[in-house]
């Protein structure tokens, strides 16, 4: 009897007959889940970092000036009435955006957006950004409309747009209740 439980203890087994895995074995299992954890966080973080948006005025992205060259970034502004060009043929859509107050006390102030992008629009002094945009245009393209574009800004000082959401805030204005 005492041959046979020496030889149960060499092949990992108590006197009982209970199997337990060494050290060696258990320490892989840790080691394994480690990595691929750690594998997993890696991808996670570097995903998030390369497809992460700044959301900026157009004031913060003329003033960053070549820091922001090609990187993605979100801006909005006033659509210029008199700068807009379409190409049918090309799907081209040329126009400049004003810079639009980004705080709710400054747009209440204002009168409400539909006023602060009328004002904006009229002020001389108002950053401006041009913007290039390939696709159809927009039925909302118009003076005036609240445009929220996400793209690259480009060396020449063009924004590219790769999509474009136009607001129109009169359309949503409410009126009198009856």
């Amino acid at each position: 009897m005492l041959v046979e439980q020496s030889g149960c203890r060499a092949r990992g087994r108590d006197s009982r007959g209970v199997s337990h895995r060494p050290r060696r074995a258990r320490m892989k299992f840790i080691v394994g889940g480690a990595l691929l954890l750690g594998s997993v966080v890696y991808l996670i973080a570097t995903t998030t970092l390369s497809t992460a948006q700044y959301y900026l005025t157009v004031e913060e992205l003329r003033g960053r000036g070549f820091t922001i060259v090609g990187k993605n970034v979100c801006i909005s502004g006033a659509v210029v009435g008199e700068s807009i060009r379409y190409d049918a043929q090309a799907l081209e859509l040329t126009f400049t955006v004003a810079q639009v107050p980004d705080s709710p006390a400054s747009l209440q102030a204002a009168g409400g957006l539909a006023q602060a992008l009328a004002q904006a629009v009229r002020n001389p002094q108002a950053a401006r950004l041009n913007v290039h945009y390939l696709g159809p245009k927009p039925d909302l393209m118009r003076p005036e409309a609240q445009a929220i574009m996400d793209g690259q800004l480009r060396e020449d000082g063009t924004f590219h747009a790769d999509t474009l959401l136009l607001k129109c805030p009169t359309r949503y204005e409410s009126g009198p209740r009856s």
